[in-house]
């Protein structure tokens, strides 16, 4: 019972931030949105919170695995609970269908491609900083 309030609690957070995030990055966005052309509009709230949040799990799972006698319940607050809300596979994939049903096939791509290459450079980006500063 207890790692799951570890887990809710980091949850909560990592829901939260997400939200929030989104906002302020799709607002900034749209404000922009006039000058930028329709084939490159796509989701960038959700894609800045998945980038940043594979970079930070990578950087967390070397930190915790770098140190002893961490409690397990760290992993779960922030490991678990706030990069697995905070970060959001669903709504990319949601996001993306939506794309692609709406027939804007290069934002589609984009998207798919984009995320997923970010994503990946942003795990391998925080191993590399990680392991930099935690020798891990």
């Amino acid at each position: 019972m207890q790692n799951l309030l570890w887990v809710g609690m980091g949850g909560f957070l990592g829901a939260n931030a997400r939200y929030l995030m989104t906002l302020w990055i799709n607002e900034f966005v749209i404000k922009r949105a006039g000058q930028l052309p329709t084939w490159v509009m796509f989701p960038y709230g959700t894609l800045v919170v998945n980038v940043l949040g594979s970079f930070g799990l990578a950087i967390f799972g070397v930190w915790f695995g770098s140190r002893v006698g961490v409690s397990p319940n760290v992993k779960l607050l922030v490991g678990t609970g706030f990069f697995g809300a905070f970060t959001t596979f669903s709504t990319f994939a949601n996001e993306s269908l939506v794309l692609a049903q709406d027939g804007n096939w290069m934002p589609f791509i984009l998207n798919v491609l984009v995320t997923n290459g970010l994503c990946l450079l942003g795990v391998v980006l925080g191993l590399m900083v990680a392991g930099r500063l935690f020798g891990g």
